[in-house]
């Protein structure tokens, strides 16, 4: 057969389906509805330009000594991160076995704890801050907590639906030996889920860092706070310099990360 005669024959691409068309019909409406509702407008770029500009032309030149000025807040915020990754790591991995039926045999308990995780996850971290910014007052205490209860959220979830996965053989071997629940999370599931968990640790202190940014502008102290004050005296060189040094920070936690990751799990 000729290659003419195979593209002739080739069957033609069928056309989208009325149920496809009509659903981004469907999203462009509601898109457009969206905008109108908040009134979406890009004229403030250009109609506030100028006075934009002074703050952008600040922001183009950081005040690079004032990072060093703040070296503690440096420290508080990499301490804050530090102290909520291993609390919430941890704790996260006791709700994850309550959160498996492969660990949890009881189902009153494991509904429980299911909705309590879910629970925990429905609020941000900034949420959480301000909470503990009314209980505790600001600081790094009511950051910590904050983060706490985010990790805990984050490493549940992810933790037992790696427990939900693993492989049925050792959590048979050690039903027939009559292992209890404890010893059977113990000895069957916990070295199945350990690399993917150590994953997992690296993963929410990544995201510790950044978050501990955010809460510290809500009150929840360390760099954020710095980075609050600074925004209310119009010093925008300063948290220009802030800005740069987080990403630098950010990125070679990362980079070390991946490392520890490629070199342990």
């Amino acid at each position: 057969m000729s290659v003419a005669s195979a593209e002739t024959t080739r069957p033609r691409k069928p056309p989208p389906s009325p149920g496809v068309i009509a659903g981004l019909i469907l999203a462009a409406a509601f898109t457009v509805w969206a905008a109108l509702e908040i009134d979406f407008t890009l004229a403030p770029l250009w109609r506030n330009f100028a006075n934009g500009w002074e703050i952008i032309s600040q922001f183009l030149n950081p005040n690079w000594p004032f990072v060093w000025r703040v070296w503690d807040a440096w420290v508080e915020t990499i301490a804050i991160a530090v102290v909520a990754t291993a609390v919430g790591v941890l704790a996260g991995l006791i709700f994850a076995f309550g959160a498996s039926r492969l660990t949890n045999r009881s189902g009153a308990m494991y509904r429980v704890v299911k909705t309590a995780t879910a629970v925990i996850r429905s609020l941000p971290d900034v949420a959480y801050v301000l909470i503990f910014v009314a209980l505790v007052g600001t600081g790094s205490l009511a950051g910590i907590l904050a983060l706490i209860m985010f990790n805990i959220g984050i490493a549940a979830k992810l933790t037992a639906e790696t427990i939900d996965a693993v492989d049925s053989g050792p959590l048979e071997a050690a039903d027939a030996g009559g292992s209890g629940t404890f010893s059977r999370a113990r000895w069957a599931v916990l070295p199945q889920i350990m690399p993917n968990y150590l994953s997992y640790c690296l993963y929410i202190f990544e995201l510790n860092i950044r978050a501990s940014v955010v809460i510290g502008i809500a009150g929840g102290g360390g760099i954020g706070s710095v980075i609050n004050v600074q925004f209310s005296r119009f010093n925008y060189e300063n948290v220009s310099a802030v800005m740069v040094a987080i990403f630098v920070i950010v990125l070679l936690i990362d980079q070390l990360s991946q490392y520890l990751r490629r070199r342990f799990v």
